[in-house]
């Protein structure tokens, strides 16, 4: 017998070679399901805005977990759209401002979550808006007057370009200039602007230099249903009097503004044990984040532009998985990837498993029909006198393997029919060779 069939017929080379291609099939899952990065970044805004704290308020909770969160400071929306976008920009997460992106020309980004309110705020200098008797109502306005839009990368511009454009505003019809959020504090204090528009949350940090100088008001958007009913990504909110600063008396009256919502954006390969750590960081910070929104109101699964990440949709919707919930961050990371090995493996393994009695029988009827067919091949040669001696040889090989054949009680039966037929082929050449 060749040693291929040696190795056919052997059970412990069978039980090697599953072992074999188990392990195979384990280490290509493992490698198909890979564990979370422990280095991620994060894409915000400028250093003064409330994108930038909010994320190194990330960093800090997601330390906790194990996980260095790098908090890279931007232009504002655009650019982090086009850093999520670049693979080679290392960034993972942004926060990108709602109703600034044309989503057709990112179809890889996802949303995980909206996480607060950003309204356009829109501050102005009462004596530029003299013959309006110092106030700014509707948009319309700004039309002959110097307006700061945003700067260039920022949401802020591509917000206000929008409103302008909605308003019936032609872009030769005011002196827009693309300045940063301090640039326009600064000319606007000094006279050279008549209106700022900047678009950020009530807690950002930013807003606090506005209110600090006197002759700067806020508009109230008297159209602000309008807005919201043309672009549905805008939300009407109401600011009472004094909410930004109690001191200051900022706003001077209640107002209402229009708001998009600022989300965490990320990219649709993001590993769901992110989209956990993220979401459950986010909840703590922004119970600090009340000044407009209600408590609970956010993280949101509304007023995004890009699609939900089915995987933050059901955490937002039931809260953490069972594993992230009573295990440690990482160890519930590697216990779910365990799982998510284990059970496309039962998928594989527990239809064989229903088929090994078969096939230790299929097995088995091979190596008796190995031995019929070498006692076939004595019985031709039986005749034959020069191969006595030969023929004696075989027929002792033949028996010393079947004498170290073990098969289960089940099968006894087949293994002693084949020792009586090897018996009879011995008394058969006893009887020609006396």
């Amino acid at each position: 017998m060749t040693t291929y069939k040696r190795y056919l017929y052997n059970p412990f080379a069978i039980a090697v070679g599953f072992c074999v291609v188990l392990v195979a099939i384990f280490t290509v899952l493992w490698i198909l399901v890979p564990p979370p990065p422990k280095v991620i970044e994060m894409a915000t805004g400028f250093p003064t805005g409330l994108y930038y704290q909010f994320g190194e308020r990330l960093k800090e909770e997601v330390a906790k977990d194990g996980v260095d969160l790098e908090v890279k400071a931007t232009g504002g929306t655009i650019d982090n759209l086009g850093l999520l976008n670049d693979p080679n920009s290392g960034v993972n997460f942004a926060m990108v401002q709602g109703g600034v992106a044309d989503v057709s020309k990112y179809p890889n980004l996802v949303s995980i979550a909206g996480m607060f309110y950003e309204p356009i705020w829109v501050w102005y200098r009462e004596p530029g808006f003299k013959s309006e008797g110092g106030r700014l109502q509707v948009l319309s306005q700004l039309k002959g007057k110097r307006v700061a839009i945003g700067n260039e990368g920022s949401g802020t511009l591509a917000l206000s370009t929008a409103l302008l454009k909605i308003s019936g505003i032609k872009e030769d019809e005011i002196h827009g200039e693309k300045l940063k959020p301090d640039q326009a504090l600064a000319k606007l204090s000094n006279g050279e602007l008549d209106a700022v528009f900047i678009v950020a949350a009530a807690e950002a940090p930013i807003l606090k230099k506005f209110y600090e100088f006197p002759g700067i008001r806020l508009m109230s958007f008297d159209q602000a249903d309008a807005y919201t009913r043309n672009l549905p990504y805008l939300s009407k909110v109401s600011v009472p009097r004094g909410l930004l600063s109690i001191e200051h008396d900022v706003p001077r009256q209640d107002i209402q503004v229009i708001a998009p919502t600022a989300t965490l954006v990320t990219q649709d390969k993001v590993s769901p044990a992110m989209i956990s750590l993220m979401l459950s960081a986010s909840y703590d910070i922004l119970k600090s984040y009340s000044r407009l929104q209600k408590p609970g109101e956010f993280p949101s699964g509304v007023g995004m532009d890009f699609p939900l990440h089915v995987d933050a949709e059901i955490y937002l919707k039931d809260g953490p998985s069972f594993l992230h919930r009573h295990l440690p961050f990482w160890t519930a990371v590697w216990v779910g990837r365990f799982v998510k090995i284990v059970i496309p493996l039962l998928v594989i393994l527990i239809p064989l498993f229903t088929y090994i009695p078969s096939a230790k029988n299929f097995l088995l009827r091979l190596k008796l029909a190995q031995v019929y067919a070498e006692l076939r091949e004595l019985e031709r040669n039986a005749f034959n006198p020069d191969l006595k001696e030969k023929n004696f040889r075989d027929l002792e090989t033949i028996e010393k393997r079947v004498g170290n054949i073990k098969v289960s009680m089940m099968d006894s039966k087949e293994l002693y029919d084949l020792k009586g037929h090897v018996g009879d082929v011995r008394a058969r050449l006893k009887h020609l060779y006396p």
